[in-house]
């Protein structure tokens, strides 16, 4: 990566000052830059690097004043993370460019595969899987039979994609993800044993949906387990099956949506909180990290914290209630002494 500060301006579009031919050949955090460094303030905190900082590009705000004098060019953006962000995204597209399939893959039966696809060796691909355009699927990736890889996708190394599951368009799919597991479903027998539930249903993934390390997606009994358009689903998150999560429904690590469970769309769920089976969410509801949400949350954009979970409001009013228990103990013993 070399790129002139006039360059980096126009890819992201926004205000130079300063020295246009500056040359920025890595990236760095502000507190790590250096004179070949492109970096960026995006939040208070690190503002004062403003003062100080050591940097050939630096993207900042549209009003934060820069006085470094280590500082070759300045970039000022309305959003300096949506800026730099998009100049991640083109980094490491850079000599990312793989067609082929490589000699130890192995492809089934009655395949289709679009143009411009890479598969990698140690791939399994089975019978009469439809891969799209522009695909890349890294070694050691499981594709079941009647799978279908929507255009754009990217299945990063040893994730397993059961059979008859369907991701659309521009998908990522991270390392150690499963995808089509059978379900948690067991029926308890008079003898103590457990009767295997078989799950005959599918996973259905729509566009733009991204999937973290480690993460699974449980297969429907019947019907499907549904990831619509643009969810963001981070590591280590259990969905289980016949679960429906709503358009850009953000999930973060270490969260479970138990079975059957229907979340709408733009929701956010913190990081170990757990939505209890057969219950629904509605329309942008935040659910607070470590919370339980164990009945239906019918009003739209409510943000819920606690086990289990209650409006936040009230639940923060309780957490203060608490902290005063023990002077009120403290209290309530001395005028018990006092009465006796």
């Amino acid at each position: 990566m070399i790129f002139t500060a006039k360059e980096i301006c126009e890819l992201i579009q926004g205000q130079l000052e300063g020295n246009p031919e500056a040359v920025a050949s890595k990236f760095s955090k502000i507190e790590e830059s250096d004179a070949e460094s492109l970096s960026f303030i995006g939040h208070p905190k690190y503002e004062f690097y403003a003062e100080n900082a050591t940097a050939a590009v630096l993207i900042v705000n549209e009003s934060l004043a820069v006085t470094s004098p280590n500082v070759q060019a300045v970039i000022r953006v309305a959003d300096p993370y949506l800026s730099l962000s998009k100049l991640l995204s083109l980094y490491s597209q850079n000599g990312q460019i793989r067609e082929g399939i490589e000699s130890m893959a192995h492809t089934g039966k009655n395949i289709k595969i679009g143009e411009h696809v890479w598969i990698a060796d140690f791939a399994y691909i089975g019978d009469n899987v439809e891969i799209g355009n522009n695909v890349k699927i890294y070694p050691h990736v499981f594709i079941g039979d009647n799978c279908r890889i929507g255009d754009y996708t990217i299945i990063y190394p040893n994730v397993a994609i059961y059979r008859n599951c369907i991701l659309g368009n521009r998908v990522i799919v991270h390392s150690g993800a499963v995808i089509g597991a059978d379900g948690f479903g067991f029926i308890p027998l008079p003898d103590g044993t457990y009767q295997k539930i078989h799950h005959v249903g599918n996973v259905i993934i729509g566009n733009d949906v991204e999937i973290g390390a480690n993460t699974c997606i449980d297969r429907a009994t019947m019907g499907a387990t549904v990831v619509e358009d643009g969810v963001k689903l981070d590591n280590l998150i259990q969905i289980a099956h016949n679960v429906t999560l709503g358009k850009n429904t953000a999930i973060a690590a270490l969260a479970g949506i138990s079975g059957s469970a229907k979340l709408g769309k733009n929701c956010m769920v913190g990081g170990q909180a757990g939505v209890t089976g057969h219950i629904v969410i509605a329309d942008g509801t935040k659910i607070q990290a470590q919370s339980a949400v164990i009945k239906n949350i019918e009003t739209p954009d409510k943000a819920v914290s606690g086990t289990p979970a209650i409006d936040i409001r009230e639940h923060y009013r309780q957490i203060a209630a608490l902290k005063q228990l023990p002077e009120l103990i403290k209290k309530i013993a001395e005028i018990e002494k006092k009465l006796l």
